[in-house]
């Protein structure tokens, strides 16, 4: 999947490795921005079975 990526882009390894990180940073601010805030509610993070309620020493 990555060599088809690489192969897609234009230009020589320069550019192409420019490009690649340009991809890379568009697709983790989407997933910061869209993704995970959408997908938060659905994840069970605050299901917390830990009780620190004092039990036995």
């Amino acid at each position: 999947m990555y060599g088809w990526i690489w192969r897609q882009l234009p230009g020589n390894t320069w550019v192409r490795a420019l490009l690649s990180l340009v991809l890379v940073l568009a697709i983790v601010f989407v997933l910061f921005q869209y993704v995970f805030p959408w997908a938060e509610p659905l994840l069970p993070f605050g299901d917390v079975t830990v009780d620190n309620g004092g039990g036995s020493r």
